[in-house]
């Protein structure tokens, strides 16, 4: 089967990747190698996934209809992953104008894309973001997502809106994934445990928000991939049936479906700081900062649905994760 990913140098792109080509699939991927983070990282991600010969790829920018439907039209894919998106919640803060371009035009690009091509199923990232200021734990796909807190998630919670019209005006199958502070080797540079670990491997001091009075569903990086490998052949099919519907959030108008992705834990940041020092060997110089402009208190995910779906629960202990992505980090940076 043939796959379409976008963001596949990205961090959660290429673990997907690798895990595809390793079952047989045949992938393409498009990516626009931004210098939002170090492109070398990107890149190097590329070069292992070239050394299988079931991969190929396109670079290129979400925004440039015309060089992403032709690469669909010629890959000819079943499937298309859509992982590629400006993230970052406080960058969105600086540069608000990179997540309208890439979240919002780049994502129509992509289901205008799906729509030519008549794909089988069509799978987009959104966010565990667009849960924003709810308060109500642990966060279910049904609750009502509408206050938001940045431009960020804003534009997340806007791709899911788009989609499910399109699923309903285009018969596109569709699922989206709200994917929960996602970790692991070959992580990206600006996000929490990345910065932690880099920090207090080189002697650097950490900035700690809100005190660490903060809680986050981490979930490991091979977790979250195989939830999607798993969800590629779940394929929504619009349902009025209720007794259904009681165990699954499919559209009943539309061949559409949101899906939690995350560990089903909530960690207290200064609980996950001491576990990264801990699998370092040495104690972070702290610099406890107040609350950020569009930080949430709490993530913490409720995945009733993915298991259902797949029967497969996230589940890798944090720690673990830790180690796993703390070896990696050494070895790649010879640290």
């Amino acid at each position: 089967m043939k796959v379409l990913i976008t963001g596949s140098a990205g961090f959660i792109g290429f673990h997907l990747a690798k895990v595809l080509l390793a079952e047989g699939f045949t992938v393409h991927g498009y990516d626009g190698l931004t210098d939002y983070y170090d492109p070398v990282l990107k890149n190097n991600r590329h070069k292992i996934l070239m050394t299988n010969p079931n991969f190929t790829a396109t670079i290129g920018m979400l925004e440039d209809e015309k060089k992403l439907y032709s690469t669909a039209k010629e890959f000819k894919p079943a499937i298309i992953i859509h992982l590629a998106a400006q993230a970052g919640v406080r960058y969105s803060l600086e540069n608000p104008r990179s997540y309208i371009d890439s979240n919002i035009i780049g994502t129509f690009n992509v289901m205008e894309a799906a729509r030519k091509e008549k794909i089988k199923h069509l799978l987009m990232a959104s966010t565990s973001s667009v849960y924003g200021a709810n308060v109500k734990m642990p966060f279910i796909e049904k609750e009502k997502t509408d206050s938001q807190l940045t431009i960020y998630a804003a534009t997340k919670k806007a791709n899911e809106s788009m989609a499910h019209s399109y699923a309903y005006l285009w018969k596109i199958p569709t699922t989206m994934f709200r994917f929960f502070t996602v970790y692991g080797p070959w992580g990206r540079p600006d996000m929490a445990l990345f910065k932690f670990a880099s920090a207090i491997i080189n002697n650097k001091p950490i900035d700690i928000y809100n005190q660490g009075e903060m809680y986050r569903d981490f979930t490991y990086i091979d977790d979250l991939v195989h939830s999607i490998y798993l969800l590629i052949n779940k394929i929504p099919f619009n349902s009025s049936d209720t007794e259904n519907l009681s165990k699954d959030n499919v559209s009943p108008v539309a061949p559409y479906r949101v899906v939690n992705i995350g560990n089903s834990t909530k960690i207290k940041l200064l609980d996950f700081i001491e576990i990264v020092e801990d699998v370092i060997g040495k104690k972070a110089i702290r610099n406890y900062m107040p609350m950020q402009k569009g930080d949430v208190m709490s993530t913490w995910a409720d995945t009733s649905v993915l298991q259902n779906l797949t029967g497969y629960h996230p589940k890798t202990n944090v720690k673990d994760g830790v180690k796993n992505f703390v070896n990696w980090y050494r070895k790649y940076y010879n640290n």
